[in-house]
Parts: structure tokens; sequence; C-alpha cells
């Protein structure tokens, strides 16, 4: 399986990413300010946590964010049933929009008990190689090496060969 890099390859993310877009289109003419600042700031909640998380190098700290991301998800579906009883919302739209927060719920879900299990720590301890690979290479090619101080030399003249 390969190493995810960015958080915008998740699964996850680009649902909650579809979720606030559509949060903002079916409540663009709601004129209760408030109740819409508060709905889009917690759909916006689930895709920040989730990017904020996955940026942060450690598996303790990407598991918060993601049960961070989790709570907000069901803030937005218990302000779906507010819409709705108050006719912000028609139950068609209303249904759309709770179908898409709970795949959001499910998949953060999953995606937490994976992350939990996973042998990784994190992007803070990954071994990182020093030095440029291109150099490196061009030393190999002209029969080179490195010392520990930083010379360069041939592998004649290393101490290994002595």
């Amino acid at each position: 399986m390969a190493t995810i890099e960015r958080f915008e390859d998740l699964l996850v993310w680009k649902k909650g990413r579809l979720l606030t877009k559509e949060i903002y289109q079916a409540l663009r003419s709601c004129h209760d300010m408030g109740f819409r600042d508060q709905i889009q700031r917690a759909a916006v909640s689930i895709i920040s946590n989730i990017a904020e998380g996955f940026e942060r190098g450690t598996r303790q700290e990407f598991l918060n964010y993601l049960f961070i991301a989790k709570g907000s998800a069901g803030e937005v579906r218990a302000q779906l049933y507010v819409a709705l009883d108050v006719g912000y919302l028609n139950i068609e739209i209303f249904t759309s929009l709770n179908d898409l927060v709970t795949q959001c719920s499910k998949l953060l879900s999953s995606f937490i008990e994976k992350v939990k299990g996973g042998s990784r720590r994190g992007t803070q301890f990954k071994q990182v190689r020093k030095g440029d690979v291109f150099f490196e290479r061009m030393l190999r090619e002209h029969n080179m090496v490195r010392l520990p101080d930083g010379r360069v030399v041939s592998k004649e003249e290393s101490p290994e060969s002595l």
C-alpha cells in the first residue's frame, strides 16, 4: 500500500470537502446568519481538522484531530435536524446532506481505526537519508567516498581501505 503524502488525497477529506460545498449551497439563501454560520463552520471544521492533524507529524496528534473532525461531523448532523425542523431545508436536501455527513462519520471511524493500528509513528520520526542523492551517485561512479567529517576522498584513500 502506498503512503499518502498529502491530506488532499484522503477519501475522507474529499468527502468532507464535498459536504462543505453542499452545505454552503443549500443554505446560501438562509437569512438566519447565526445558524448558517454555525453549520458552515462545523462543516469546514471537518476538513480543517483532518488537514491540520495530517500535517502535525505524529500519529497521536493526527488521531486527536481526526476525533475532533468526527465530533464536527456529529455537530453538522444535529444542525441538519434543526434546519429541517425549522424549515430551512426540505426533506430531499436534508436526506442528501445527512447521507453525506453520515458517510463522512463512517469514513472517519474507519480511518481512525486504521491509523490506530498502523505501524508508522508519524512523519517526524521518518528516517531521512542524509546527503544529496545525485552527489552520492556521482561519488560512487567516480570511485569516491564521503568521510564522516565531510571530506571526499577516493576509495583507495579512505580509512577502510588501509
